[in-house]
C-alpha cells in the first residue's frame, strides 16, 4: 500500500498543478500538501521535491519560483496556449454546425486544458448576429459515420430531409434511400456539407449533413474515384456556395408555399411565418441589402416578391434595370 501511496502521491501532484497553477497562480511545497489531503495523502517537503523533480524528468514543464513574495511552483508551457483556447471557444459558440447543449459540453472539456483559474477566462458569450444553431444532435454521429466510411472505402446510405411549413424536417423522396460514395467533408457557410458521387446520375453532389439521416455504412466499396482525381473542394466550394455582405434591413418576403425549405434554411426556424393564402405566406426577416441577396431573390423567380420597405423595393428595381440595359 506504501509503495500505491507514493505513486498516486505523484500523479495528484501533477493533477494539483494541472488544474489550479499557472503563471500567476504559483503553488507552494505547502499549498501542495494541503491538496494532497483531500485526497487523504500528505508528504514532507523533501517527498514533494523529488516528486516535482520526478514530473520534470517525465518532461512535464514546471517552472520554480525562487525568492519573492511566492515562492513555489507553477505549469509553464501547455499543450494549448490560453489564446488558442479562447481560439477554439469562440469557435464553438459561433459555430452554427453545434448544438447549444453540445456547444456546453465542448467548452467544459476545452476548460480542462488550462488551470481552473485561467479557464474562467473561457466562460464569455460570443455575440454574433444572425447566427443560428442547429437543433440536430445526431449529426455528431453522422459524421463519423461518414469519416469512417471515407476511411474504409465504403459507400454509405441514408435518408435526406427537407422543411415543410410546419417547421419539421421530413424525409424527401417519400423517404426513399440515398446510396452515395462519400469523399470529402467540408464546411462553407456555417454549414457541414458532405461531397459524393452519384451513380445514378454520374454527378458529384453535395448534402448538408445536419439533414442527412439514418446514415448508414454498406459494404459496397466507394465509386467515382476517376471524376475526384484532381478534384479541389475549396473550388467547388466556392461554384456551389454563396455568401452575402451588406448593410443589414429588415424586409418582408411574399413566398410561394413551396419555397418554405427555402426560406428556413436561408433566416432559420425563428421566423415568425404568417400564411396569406393557400399558395402563399410571408415573413419578415434581416438581410444583407447587397447585390448578392438581389441576385438570391432573383434566381427564386416569382417565387419570392420584396414587399418592403420602398427604399429596398427601388434599390431592387435599379439592379434590375443596370441587368436589362446590358442585354
Amino acid at each position: 500500500m506504501a509503495v500505491a501511496s507514493s505513486k498516486l502521491k505523484t500523479l495528484y501532484i501533477m493533477k494539483e498543478l494541472m488544474e489550479k497553477s499557472d503563471e500567476e497562480h504559483v503553488l507552494s511545497a505547502e499549498d501542495l500538501n494541503k491538496g494532497l489531503l483531500t485526497y487523504g495523502l500528505s508528504a514532507d517537503r523533501k517527498t514533494i521535491y523529488s516528486d516535482i523533480e520526478t514530473l520534470q524528468a517525465f518532461g512535464l514543464d514546471i517552472v520554480q519560483v525562487r525568492g519573492g513574495a511566492k515562492p513555489g511552483y507553477y505549469i509553464g508551457t501547455r499543450d494549448f496556449e490560453l489564446a488558442e483556447l479562447k481560439l477554439l471557444v469562440d469557435a464553438v459558440q459561433a459555430s452554427k454546425f453545434i448544438t447549444a447543449r453540445k456547444s456546453r459540453e465542448l467548452i467544459e472539456k476545452i476548460e480542462k486544458l488550462t488551470s481552473i483559474s485561467q479557464a474562467k477566462q473561457l466562460q464569455r458569450d460570443v455575440f454574433i448576429f444572425n447566427r443560428l444553431k442547429t437543433g440536430n444532435e445526431t449529426i455528431y454521429y453522422s459524421v463519423d459515420q461518414i469519416h469512417a466510411a471515407i476511411s474504409g472505402n465504403r459507400q454509405i446510405r441514408f435518408q435526406y430531409t427537407e422543411w415543410s411549413p410546419e417547421k419539421k424536417l421530413i424525409p424527401k423522396k417519400d423517404g426513399a434511400a440515398y446510396v452515395v460514395s462519400p469523399w470529402a467533408l467540408t464546411w462553407n457557410d456555417e454549414n457541414y456539407y458532405l461531397i459524393a458521387y452519384e451513380e445514378n446520375s454520374d454527378k458529384i453532389k453535395h448534402y448538408r449533413v445536419d439533414k442527412m439521416k439514418d446514415v448508414q455504412t454498406l459494404e459496397e466499396e466507394r465509386l467515382g474515384r476517376e471524376v475526384f482525381d484532381g478534384f479541389n473542394p475549396a473550388d467547388f466550394a466556392k461554384k456551389t456556395f454563396r455568401m452575402y455582405g451588406g448593410t443589414d434591413r429588415r424586409v418582408s418576403l411574399l413566398c410561394e408555399r413551396k419555397l418554405i425549405g427555402v426560406i428556413l434554411d436561408r433566416f432559420g426556424t425563428d421566423v415568425i411565418v404568417a400564411p396569406v393564402d393557400e399558395e402563399h405566406f410571408k415573413v419578415t426577416v434581416t438581410v444583407s441589402i447587397s447585390p448578392q441577396f438581389f441576385g438570391w431573390v432573383t434566381a427564386l423567380g416569382n417565387g419570392v416578391k420584396i414587399e418592403g420597405p420602398e427604399e429596398v423595393r427601388a434599390e431592387y428595381r435599379k439592379l434590375l434595370d443596370r441587368v436589362a440595359e446590358m442585354y
